[in-house]
C-alpha cells in the first residue's frame, strides 16, 4: 500500500501547488505600490494624533468610527459604513487628572485615571495609607479603618535591571514557533470565578467603607506604566471609587516614605465623564467588490479600540492602518478580485472580543446564550459549548486575516491547527521570504479577533509578528504612541497582508475548513 499512498500524496501536493501558485505579477505590483507610494504612516498619524485614544464607549471611539468610514471612502472603497452592536454598557472618558505630592516635597506625580473611574468631585487632599487587600480576610481586617482615606493597594513593582532591546525573532526562535505546541489544559473556571467574585467584593468594600480614592502601581518603568480599568462598563455593576494608576517610580517613593514613618500628603483632582445609559457600539466595515458575486468573501481586520493612557498606536492602530493600507494598495492598482475583499475594524476587543463576536453572530453563526447563572462571569472560552446555530453567510466566507500583536513586521502566520492550509500559506509566502515572512506554524494563537471566527468553524488567522517593544514597553501603557511605530515594518506588513488577501480572494476554491467545533 505504500506506493499508492505516496503517489496519492504527490498528486495532492502537485494539485495544491498548481491551484495555489502565487500570482507573481500581482505580488510585484503590490510591492511597487506598497514600498514606493506608501500612505501607512499618514494613516497612522491620522488615527493616533488626530483621533487619539479609542476606549469603547467613549466619544473618541465614535470619532474613530467616523474617521475610518470617511478615510476608507476617500481611498475609494465601496459601502464604507458602521454596523451597530450591543448594548455595550456605560460610556466613559476623562477630562483631566492631576496627582501631586505636597508634603514632605512638592512634585507632580505621573498618574492617570483607570477606565470607568468616577471623578474626585474637586481637589482631594489627604494622607495616603498603604494596605494589603488581597483576600476576603484582608477586607474584614480593614473594616472601619479606611473611611475618607487615599488608599494605596499593591506592592512596589521590582525595578528592571536593564531595558531589553526591541525583540526581533531570529531563525532559531522562528523555528521554535514553527514546531507544534500541544495546547495547555483549559483554564480553571473556578479560579476565574473566584477572582471575579473577589474583584466585586473589593469594589463593594471600597464603596461601603467610603474610601476617598485608590492608587495602584502600573506595570512598567522609566515613566512607562500600564493603565486599564477599575470600575465596570456594565450598567448593573458599580463604578467604584476614584482610582488612578501611578508610575512605579512615584508609587515606590511614596511607599518608602510611608514605610519610614514620614508624613506624606497628596492632592488628587480627577475629572471623568460617565454616561450611565447602556449604549450601543459600532464596527467599521468597507469593501473592494469582487467580480464574481457568487464566489464569496475574504475578510481582513484589526481592532480599532484601545485603552486611554496613550493613543493606542501599537495596540492596535498598527493593525488597523496596515489593513487599511493593504486595501489602499489593491484599490490603487485597480485590482478586481474574484471574491469581494471586506475590511472590518472592530470595537470592544479589549473587553472580550465583543465587536467581532457580535459581527460573527449577526452574519455567520453563534451559540445560544447560556442560562446558567454560574457561567455569567466566565469568558466565552470557558463556557460550555452549546450547539452552533449557523446562518446562510457562513458558507460564503473563505477566510479572515487579523493583525494585533504590535507594530512589528510580519514573520509568518498561525495556521490554527488547520493542516490543509499549511501548504497553501507556504506557497504564498515563498516569494515573500526576502521580506522576512517565512514561517507557517500549526499552533493556535488566541486573545484577539480571529478567535471569534475560529470559534464558529470559519478559517480565521493571525499573523506572526516581531514583538519589538510590545510586551516590554507599549502594551496597554502610556507609551503606546505614534513614536513607537516603525515605518518600514508597517510597510512590510501592509504588503504581506495585501498579498495574502489577494491570493485568497482569487483562489479557485474556498479556503479549507476544519471540522465544525
Amino acid at each position: 500500500m505504500k506506493a499508492p499512498i505516496a503517489l496519492s500524496l504527490l498528486f495532492l501536493s502537485s494539485t495544491l501547488l498548481a491551484a495555489d501558485a502565487p500570482d507573481l505579477a500581482m505580488q510585484t505590483r503590490i510591492r511597487q505600490e506598497g514600498f514606493r507610494n506608501s500612505k501607512v504612516m499618514e494613516l497612522a498619524s491620522g488615527l493616533t494624533d488626530t483621533v487619539g485614544a479609542r476606549l469603547t464607549g467613549s466619544p473618541n471611539m465614535k470619532r474613530a468610527n467616523d474617521w475610518t468610514v470617511a478615510k476608507l471612502t476617500e481611498l475609494g472603497l465601496s459601502n464604507a459604513h458602521t454596523e451597530t452592536w450591543g448594548p455595550f454598557g456605560r460610556g466613559w472618558s476623562y477630562e483631566s487628572c492631576s496627582v501631586r505630592m505636597i508634603s514632605p516635597d512638592v512634585v507632580q506625580l505621573w498618574a492617570l485615571p483607570r477606565a470607568w473611574s468616577p471623578s474626585t468631585n474637586g481637589v482631594l487632599r489627604g494622607t495616603p495609607v498603604k494596605v494589603k487587600l488581597e483576600t476576603l480576610e484582608d477586607l474584614e481586617a480593614q473594616k472601619g479603618k479606611l473611611a475618607g482615606k487615599i488608599v494605596m493597594i499593591g506592592d512596589v513593582p521590582a525595578a528592571s535591571s536593564e531595558k531589553p532591546a526591541p525583540a526581533h525573532y531570529d531563525d532559531k526562535e522562528l523555528a521554535a514557533i514553527e514546531e507544534y505546541e500541544i495546547p495547555a489544559a483549559r483554564p480553571d473556571s473556578q479560579e476565574f470565578r473566584k477572582r471575579m467574585q473577589f474583584r466585586r467584593a473589593l469594589n463593594k468594600f471600597l464603596v461601603d467603607e467610603k474610601v476617598a480614592a485608590v492608587i495602584v502601581a502600573g506595570r512598567g518603568d522609566e515613566g512607562t506604566f500600564n493603565v486599564q480599568q477599575s470600575g465596570s462598563q456594565k450598567v448593573d455593576e458599580s463604578v467604584g471609587v476614584p482610582s488612578v494608576a501611578m508610575s512605579a517610580e512615584h508609587y515606590g517613593r511614596i511607599a518608602r516614605l510611608l514605610a519610614n514613618k514620614q508624613a506624606v500628603e497628596l492632592e488628587l483632582d480627577v475629572k471623568t465623564h460617565i454616561t450611565e445609559e447602556n449604549a450601543m457600539a459600532e464596527n467599521t466595515i468597507a469593501e473592494l467588490p469582487g467580480r464574481d458575486k457568487d464566489a464569496g468573501v475574504v475578510m481582513l481586520g484589526a481592532h480599532l479600540d484601545s485603552w486611554h493612557s496613550g493613543t493606542g498606536a501599537t495596540d492596535n492602530a498598527a493593525g488597523c492602518v496596515a489593513m487599511m493600507e493593504a486595501m489602499r494598495i489593491l484599490k490603487a492598482l485597480g485590482a478586481t478580485p474574484r471574491r469581494t475583499i471586506r475590511i472590518a475594524l472592530w470595537s470592544g476587543e479589549e473587553q472580550g472580543l465583543l465587536g467581532s463576536r457580535a459581527y460573527v453572530a449577526q452574519h455567520f453563526g453563534a451559540r445560544p446564550e447560556s442560562t446558567d447563572p454560574a457561567e455569567k462571569d466566565l469568558p466565552m472560552s470557558m463556557r460550555r459549548k452549546l450547539p452552533l446555530v449557523l446562518k446562510p453567510e457562513h458558507t460564503k466566507l473563505s477566510a479572515y486575516f487579523n493583525m494585533d500583536n504590535g507594530a512589528g513586521r510580519i514573520r509568518g502566520i498561525y495556521a490554527q491547527e488547520n493542516a490543509a492550509v499549511r501548504p497553501i500559506f507556504e506557497a504564498w509566502l515563498t516569494p515573500l521570504h526576502d521580506l522576512g515572512a517565512t514561517t507557517v506554524t500549526m499552533r493556535n494563537t488566541g486573545s484577539t479577533d480571529h478567535v471569534a471566527f475560529d470559534d464558529v468553524g470559519l478559517p480565521g488567522f493571525q499573523f506572526i509578528q516581531d514583538e519589538l517593544e510590545y510586551e516590554t514597553r507599549t502594551h496597554h501603557t502610556n507609551s503606546d504612541v505614534y513614536e513607537r511605530l516603525h515605518r518600514e515594518d508597517l510597510m512590510q506588513a501592509s504588503v504581506v497582508i495585501a498579498t495574502f488577501v489577494w491570493e485568497a480572494a482569487n483562489r479557485p476554491e474556498m479556503m479549507p475548513r476544519k471540522p465544525l467545533p
